[in-house]
């Protein structure tokens, strides 16, 4: 084994996948591009890491709410370009051509062009680690879209893209023998 620089240690380990958060500050929607996301144990609690820097962290902070919606392959470069600009002078869904769809629970819009969306409340924000806790209030799937593959940062501007799944679902539910 070759030696890593330690500050790039988190491409290793980048989590995945992409997403984009769409948040309301009481007059206009705007995006932000997230790929530091994670899954909080096997309920529908999530974690995103932003903070003052990023223009809807604001927004969260104030409304308390958002949606996360999980892009795939093919909206790479928007989700990119998403990323590299800033809502405080940008539209962003008219600049990438994006349509938003109005939610059930909450303010912020769901995209219409990602495979999934998820609306979500702010239930904590740990502000030493700029962490966003949210709790899903819904989800929904867009189970006619051919294309499914999500991206994954890897932390240094390259991506990872879904492959094929690999199904193992009778395997861990199978529970071992005592003593093992």
């Amino acid at each position: 084994m070759e030696p890593l620089q330690l500050s790039k240690a988190f491409t290793l380990m980048e989590s995945g996948p992409v997403v984009l958060v769409t948040t309301h500050d009481g007059t206009k929607d705007n995006i932000m591009t997230i790929s530091w996301t994670m899954v909080m144990d096997f309920t529908p609690v999530f974690a995103i890491t932003t903070g003052e820097w990023n223009h809807s962290f604001k927004a969260l902070r104030k409304n308390r709410e958002c949606v996360i919606a999980i892009p795939t392959v093919d909206l790479l470069d928007t989700v990119v370009g998403i990323g590299t600009c800033s809502g405080a002078d940008t539209d962003k869904f008219a600049r990438f051509r994006l349509t938003p769809v109005p939610a059930r629970l909450v303010r912020p819009p769901l995209i219409e062009e990602c495979l999934a969306n998820i609306e979500c409340t702010v239930i904590d924000i740990v502000e030493k680690h700029n962490i966003v806790v949210l709790k899903a209030v819904a989800a929904y799937l867009d189970t006619a879209r051919q294309e499914k593959r999500m991206v994954h940062a890897v932390g240094d501007g390259t991506f990872i893209v879904d492959g094929r799944r690999i199904d193992r679902k009778k395997m861990m539910a199978t529970k071992l023998p005592a003593g093992i």
